[in-house]
């Protein structure tokens, strides 16, 4: 999927924008994460986690299709996540298909110095998600957010784990009970394939 490059640096502006509420940063505990310390400081800086991504990678992906609805039901697909780094944020571009159709996606990573966290934000069909904000601790990512299915605000949360130079694997959980119980919906492992171009 090759985008314009206004169209890239529309989305993220967008994604920036949303990321940002009047006042200030969305809040960690308003995300379902821990404070910071009392300080306001972490012991280390972020801004390179997901530097291991850069590439293109071959991405299969199984998703549950009904979630919270009781159902076991999964669809498969394979694809390609091309991922480069601009400007100091992180792009994924998706391209999956499979039995249940196609799914293309842009996945717009940003880093926030003050924090030393993340903002998730992915645009579909035309639509983009409530960010979902976290960090990578112990070589382990976490981010948590909240969206809204068939009408009920619900809480997410989007764990990257097994990371090695030639793959990786994230996870996609839902919660309707407030975070107490979580159904995965979304796994995902991506194989490295190549380097990309950045020139």
């Amino acid at each position: 999927m090759n985008l314009p490059s206004s169209m890239l640096i529309s989305l993220m502006l967008c994604a920036t924008l949303l990321a940002l509420r009047p006042g200030g940063e969305l809040r960690a505990e308003e995300a379902g994460l821990p404070a910071a310390s009392e300080s306001g400081t972490r012991e280390r800086d972020g801004a390179r986690d997901f530097d291991f991504s850069i590439g293109r990678w071959r991405t299969e992906v199984s998703r549950l299709l009904r979630p919270l609805s009781g159902s076991s039901e999964w669809a498969t697909y394979e694809g390609t996540s091309i991922v480069r780094e601009a400007g100091g944020a992180s792009l994924v571009e998706l391209d999956v298909a499979g039995p249940a159709g196609r799914i293309v996606g842009l996945l717009v990573r940003l880093y926030n110095p003050e924090s030393r966290q993340w903002s998730l934000n992915y645009a579909s069909r035309g639509t983009l998600s409530p960010p979902m904000v976290g960090e990578f601790r112990d070589g382990r990512g976490e981010f948590f957010g909240q969206e809204s299915l068939n009408g009920r605000a619900i809480f997410v949360r989007f764990v990257i784990s097994n990371i090695t130079p030639d793959s990786w694997h994230y996870e996609q959980s839902f919660s309707d009970d407030g975070g107490r119980t979580w159904e995965v919906n979304w796994i995902a492992v991506d194989t490295f394939e190549a380097e990309i171009d950045e020139g």
